[in-house]
Protein backbone atom coordinates (compact mmCIF):
# COMPACT_ATOMS: atom_id res chain seq x y z
CA UNK A 1 0.00 0.00 0.00
CA UNK A 2 2.94 2.51 -1.19
CA UNK A 3 1.77 6.46 -0.58
CA UNK A 4 3.11 9.76 -0.30
CA UNK A 5 2.38 12.35 1.97
CA UNK A 6 4.03 15.67 2.56
CA UNK A 7 5.09 16.48 6.21
CA UNK A 8 2.96 19.65 6.69
CA UNK A 9 -0.53 17.07 6.24
CA UNK A 10 0.82 15.15 9.19
CA UNK A 11 -0.53 13.40 11.43
CA UNK A 12 -2.95 12.32 8.94
CA UNK A 13 -5.92 9.69 8.89
CA UNK A 14 -5.97 6.70 6.64
CA UNK A 15 -9.25 4.14 6.47
CA UNK A 16 -7.60 0.73 5.78
CA UNK A 17 -9.11 -3.05 5.48
CA UNK A 18 -8.67 -4.89 8.74
CA UNK A 19 -4.90 -6.47 8.70
CA UNK A 20 -3.25 -9.12 10.34
CA UNK A 21 -0.35 -8.62 12.83
CA UNK A 22 1.56 -9.69 10.04
CA UNK A 23 0.06 -7.48 7.45
CA UNK A 24 0.24 -4.25 9.53
CA UNK A 25 4.39 -5.12 10.54
CA UNK A 26 4.58 -5.39 6.55
CA UNK A 27 2.68 -1.63 5.95
CA UNK A 28 5.36 -0.19 8.42
CA UNK A 29 8.17 -1.85 7.08
CA UNK A 30 7.09 -0.08 3.40
CA UNK A 31 7.17 2.99 4.99
CA UNK A 32 10.17 3.22 7.57
CA UNK A 33 10.33 7.50 7.63
CA UNK A 34 6.75 7.46 9.02
CA UNK A 35 5.48 5.94 12.12
CA UNK A 36 2.23 4.50 12.40
CA UNK A 37 -0.75 3.08 14.93
CA UNK A 38 -4.37 1.96 14.51
CA UNK A 39 -7.24 2.99 16.08
CA UNK A 40 -9.93 0.41 17.40
CA UNK A 41 -12.03 1.36 14.42
CA UNK A 42 -9.28 0.96 11.90
CA UNK A 43 -8.27 3.65 11.03
CA UNK A 44 -4.39 4.29 10.65
CA UNK A 45 -2.89 7.25 11.91
CA UNK A 46 0.11 8.30 10.08
CA UNK A 47 2.47 10.42 12.14
CA UNK A 48 5.96 12.38 10.99
CA UNK A 49 9.56 10.58 12.89
CA UNK A 50 10.05 12.33 16.01
CA UNK A 51 11.31 15.84 16.82
CA UNK A 52 14.82 15.50 17.92
CA UNK A 53 14.87 17.25 21.03
CA UNK A 54 11.49 14.77 21.72
CA UNK A 55 13.82 11.84 21.28
CA UNK A 56 16.16 12.88 23.50
CA UNK A 57 13.58 13.63 25.78
CA UNK A 58 11.71 10.14 25.48
CA UNK A 59 15.28 7.75 25.48
CA UNK A 60 15.93 9.74 28.91
CA UNK A 61 12.63 8.60 30.13
CA UNK A 62 13.07 5.31 28.61
CA UNK A 63 16.17 5.09 29.73
CA UNK A 64 15.08 5.49 33.97
CA UNK A 65 12.29 2.98 34.01
CA UNK A 66 14.45 0.69 31.61
CA UNK A 67 17.06 1.12 34.35
CA UNK A 68 14.52 0.15 37.39
CA UNK A 69 13.15 -2.61 36.01
CA UNK A 70 16.09 -4.25 35.39
CA UNK A 71 16.97 -3.50 38.85
CA UNK A 72 13.91 -5.52 40.91
CA UNK A 73 12.67 -7.96 37.42
CA UNK A 74 9.06 -7.65 38.20
CA UNK A 75 8.45 -7.05 34.32
CA UNK A 76 10.03 -5.38 31.55
CA UNK A 77 9.95 -1.89 30.14
CA UNK A 78 9.38 -0.96 26.54
CA UNK A 79 10.70 2.26 24.45
CA UNK A 80 8.35 4.58 21.80
CA UNK A 81 9.19 1.83 19.20
CA UNK A 82 7.12 -1.14 21.02
CA UNK A 83 3.60 -1.58 19.72
CA UNK A 84 0.93 -3.42 21.68
CA UNK A 85 -2.76 -4.75 20.41
CA UNK A 86 -5.31 -3.49 22.79
CA UNK A 87 -8.15 -5.47 24.34
CA UNK A 88 -10.09 -3.08 22.05
CA UNK A 89 -7.89 -3.86 18.76
CA UNK A 90 -6.11 -0.98 18.91
CA UNK A 91 -2.38 -0.87 18.18
CA UNK A 92 -0.29 1.85 20.02
CA UNK A 93 3.10 2.76 20.70
CA UNK A 94 3.35 4.44 23.88
CA UNK A 95 6.15 6.87 24.17
CA UNK A 96 7.56 4.41 27.20
CA UNK A 97 5.90 1.62 29.06
CA UNK A 98 5.85 -1.41 31.52
CA UNK A 99 4.50 -4.78 31.87
CA UNK A 100 4.16 -6.72 34.63
CA UNK A 101 6.12 -10.02 34.49
CA UNK A 102 2.90 -12.28 35.40
CA UNK A 103 0.88 -10.98 32.33
CA UNK A 104 3.47 -11.48 29.06
CA UNK A 105 4.23 -14.71 30.71
CA UNK A 106 0.87 -15.98 29.60
CA UNK A 107 1.55 -15.53 26.00
CA UNK A 108 2.72 -18.33 24.32
CA UNK A 109 6.42 -18.19 23.05
CA UNK A 110 5.47 -17.27 19.56
CA UNK A 111 3.28 -14.46 20.72
CA UNK A 112 6.07 -13.35 22.20
CA UNK A 113 7.54 -12.67 19.12
CA UNK A 114 5.19 -10.90 17.88
CA UNK A 115 2.93 -8.10 18.89
CA UNK A 116 2.09 -8.65 22.44
CA UNK A 117 -2.19 -8.73 22.44
CA UNK A 118 -2.08 -6.99 25.91
CA UNK A 119 -2.44 -3.31 27.82
CA UNK A 120 0.80 -2.49 29.71
CA UNK A 121 -0.10 -1.67 33.46
CA UNK A 122 2.17 1.41 32.90
CA UNK A 123 2.26 4.21 29.84
CA UNK A 124 4.08 7.09 29.23
CA UNK A 125 3.14 9.84 26.41
CA UNK A 126 5.53 13.11 26.07
CA UNK A 127 4.17 15.48 24.19
CA UNK A 128 5.90 16.74 21.35
CA UNK A 129 5.40 20.38 20.21
CA UNK A 130 3.00 18.76 17.27
CA UNK A 131 1.16 16.63 19.44
CA UNK A 132 -2.59 17.38 20.11
CA UNK A 133 -3.17 17.77 23.47
CA UNK A 134 -6.60 16.64 23.50
CA UNK A 135 -5.39 13.23 20.90
CA UNK A 136 -2.77 12.78 23.75
CA UNK A 137 -5.41 12.79 27.03
CA UNK A 138 -8.01 10.37 24.56
CA UNK A 139 -4.82 7.74 24.27
CA UNK A 140 -4.54 8.01 28.00
CA UNK A 141 -8.10 7.90 28.68
CA UNK A 142 -8.34 4.53 26.13
CA UNK A 143 -4.89 2.31 27.66
CA UNK A 144 -6.97 3.11 31.36
CA UNK A 145 -9.83 1.85 29.59
CA UNK A 146 -8.58 -0.95 28.06
CA UNK A 147 -6.23 -2.23 31.44
CA UNK A 148 -3.56 0.28 32.42
CA UNK A 149 -3.32 0.94 36.32
CA UNK A 150 -1.57 4.36 35.75
CA UNK A 151 -0.88 6.67 33.17
CA UNK A 152 2.10 9.68 33.05
CA UNK A 153 1.06 12.39 30.45
CA UNK A 154 4.16 14.28 30.12
CA UNK A 155 4.44 17.90 28.70
CA UNK A 156 7.41 19.84 28.40
CA UNK A 157 6.45 23.12 27.29
CA UNK A 158 4.54 23.55 30.05
CA UNK A 159 6.18 21.42 32.50
CA UNK A 160 2.76 19.39 33.46
CA UNK A 161 2.39 15.73 33.80
CA UNK A 162 -1.01 14.50 34.13
CA UNK A 163 -1.47 11.17 36.07
CA UNK A 164 -3.99 9.00 35.04
CA UNK A 165 -5.27 5.83 37.03
CA UNK A 166 -8.41 3.68 36.73
CA UNK A 167 -10.72 5.40 39.09
CA UNK A 168 -10.98 9.18 38.85
CA UNK A 169 -9.98 12.44 37.40
CA UNK A 170 -7.05 13.12 36.18
CA UNK A 171 -4.18 14.62 38.92
CA UNK A 172 -2.40 17.40 37.71
CA UNK A 173 1.06 17.86 38.93
CA UNK A 174 2.95 21.47 38.43
CA UNK A 175 6.17 22.62 39.77
CA UNK A 176 7.53 19.35 40.62
CA UNK A 177 11.35 18.22 38.99
CA UNK A 178 10.62 14.09 39.43
CA UNK A 179 7.15 12.17 39.85
CA UNK A 180 6.68 8.94 42.15
CA UNK A 181 5.34 6.06 40.53
CA UNK A 182 2.67 4.17 42.31
CA UNK A 183 0.74 0.67 41.64
CA UNK A 184 1.78 -1.38 39.57
CA UNK A 185 5.53 0.41 39.81
CA UNK A 186 5.71 1.41 42.89
CA UNK A 187 9.29 2.62 44.03
CA UNK A 188 9.79 4.37 40.55
CA UNK A 189 11.25 7.57 40.05
CA UNK A 190 10.96 9.28 37.16
CA UNK A 191 13.78 12.52 37.27
CA UNK A 192 11.83 15.21 35.05
CA UNK A 193 14.94 17.58 35.39
CA UNK A 194 16.64 16.77 32.02
CA UNK A 195 13.50 16.30 30.87
CA UNK A 196 12.68 19.64 31.13
CA UNK A 197 16.12 21.18 30.05
CA UNK A 198 17.41 18.61 27.58
CA UNK A 199 20.38 20.45 26.86
CA UNK A 200 21.21 21.25 30.22
CA UNK A 201 21.57 24.37 32.07
CA UNK A 202 25.24 25.12 30.66
CA UNK A 203 24.16 26.06 26.72
CA UNK A 204 26.16 27.72 24.90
Amino acid sequence: MPFTIDESFLPAILTAHPMTDEQFAEFCAEHPDLFFEMTADGQIIVMAPTFSLTGNRSIKIARQLDTWAESNNRGLAFGSSAGFVLPNGARRSPDASWAAREKFERLTEQAQEGFWHLCPDFVIELKSKSDRINTLRNKMREYIANGAQLGWLINPETRVVEVYRAIGEPEILTGITAVKGEGPVVGFVLDLTRIWDPLGSKRT
